[in-house]
C-alpha cells in the first residue's frame, strides 16, 4: 500500500464512510472526513461537505488526491450533482475515485449507475464498489432493524428470493484497498457475504440468536412501495420496491469471492455478525 497523499471520504459519518475513515486512519493514512456537519472523527481532519452546497466543495477537495464517494441519500438522479463535483475534483488534482454503488445497479443503470458509467472517462484510476444488501440493515437504524425491534417483523416484496448479504466492515476493508493499493482495480467489484440468504432465513437466524420471535411478512411490490413512500421520496420508494421484486426473481442470488481476494480474509457470516452485535 501507499501512504502518500490525502484521501477525502465523503459521507464520513455514514454506514460505510465511518468505517472506511476508521480503517484508513488506523493504517496511518491522512484522511479528510467530509460530512454535512464537520463533526470530529478520530484520526481524521473534519471538513464540511454537502452535495447540494457547491460552496463546500473546494475546501473539501483541497490537497486531496483520492476520494471515496457516497452518493446523496434518497436522490433518484445523483448524477446531476455528482458529475459536476467529479469534474471539479479531477481539475483540483484527484487522480483516483472509488464510488459506492449497489449490486442491484449495473453500469449505466438508474440512479448511481449513470455515475458509474462516467467514472472511467473522468479518472485513470477508479473502482466502483457494488455491495449486496448490508447485514447491518438488521441491527442498526435501517427500517428493517427498527421493525424487528418494534414489531418482531421484516416487511419486504422479496418473496423467497435470496441475497448475499454483506458485512459493512468488509465493504470498508475493500474500499481501503481500492483507495490505497498501488494499482487501482479499474473495474466494478460485486461484494457479497459467504452465503445467500432469504428474508425467511434472516428472520429465523435473528430469532435463534436473540431469542425474540421475528417473522418475515411478504408484501406485493405496490404494497412495499406505499410502505416505503411514508419515509422516502416516491420515486426512490418505487425504485427500492422494484429492487425487492428483482430479488424475488433471483437477481441477487449469488455470492462472490471479492472480499477475500481484495482483503486476504474470508467475508464474515451473518450469524457471526448477529452474535457480535445482538447476541
Amino acid at each position: 500500500m501507499t501512504t502518500a497523499g490525502t484521501i477525502l471520504v465523503i459521507g464520513a459519518t455514514g454506514t460505510t464512510g465511518s468505517r472506511t475513515v476508521a480503517q484508513l486512519s488506523a493504517s496511518g493514512h491522512r484522511v479528510k472526513a467530509a460530512s454535512r456537519r464537520a463533526v470530529n472523527v478520530p484520526g481524521a481532519e473534519p471538513v464540511a461537505f454537502d452535495w447540494y452546497q457547491p460552496a463546500t466543495h473546494p475546501a473539501a477537495l483541497d490537497e486531496a488526491d483520492r476520494v471515496y464517494l457516497i452518493p446523496p441519500v434518497g436522490d433518484a438522479d445523483p448524477a446531476a450533482v455528482m458529475l459536476p463535483f467529479l469534474r471539479q475534483a479531477r481539475t483540483a488534482g484527484v487522480h483516483r475515485a472509488v464510488l459506492l454503488s449497489s449490486s442491484a445497479i449495473p453500469e449505466g443503470g438508474p440512479a448511481v449507475g449513470t455515475v458509474h458509467q462516467a467514472l472511467p472517462d473522468l479518472f485513470e484510476q477508479w473502482a466502483v464498489l457494488r455491495p449486496s444488501w448490508f447485514m447491518q440493515n438488521f441491527t442498526g437504524t435501517h427500517a428493517h432493524a427498527v421493525s424487528i425491534r418494534a414489531e418482531g417483523a421484516i416487511w419486504t416484496a422479496a418473496g423467497g428470493g435470496r441475497v448475499g448479504f454483506v458485512d459493512v466492515e468488509d465493504i470498508a476493508a475493500v474500499a481501503v484497498r481500492a483507495l490505497t493499493d498501488e494499482h487501482a482495480p479499474n473495474t466494478d467489484l460485486v461484494l457479497t457475504g459467504p452465503e445467500a440468504l432469504s428474508y425467511d432465513d434472516i428472520a429465523t437466524t435473528v430469532t435463534q440468536v436473540t431469542g425474540r420471535p421475528v417473522d418475515h411478512h411478504r408484501l406485493s411490490c405496490e404494497q412495499m412501495r406505499d410502505r416505503l413512500a411514508a419515509h422516502v421520496p416516491p420515486e426512490f420508494a418505487s425504485m427500492l420496491a422494484g429492487m425487492d421484486s428483482a430479488i424475488a426473481e433471483g437477481a441477487e442470488d449469488r455470492i462472490t469471492g471479492t472480499v477475500q481476494r481484495l482483503t486476504g480474509r474470508p467475508a464474515r457470516r451473518f450469524r457471526d455478525l448477529l452474535e457480535r452485535e445482538m447476541g
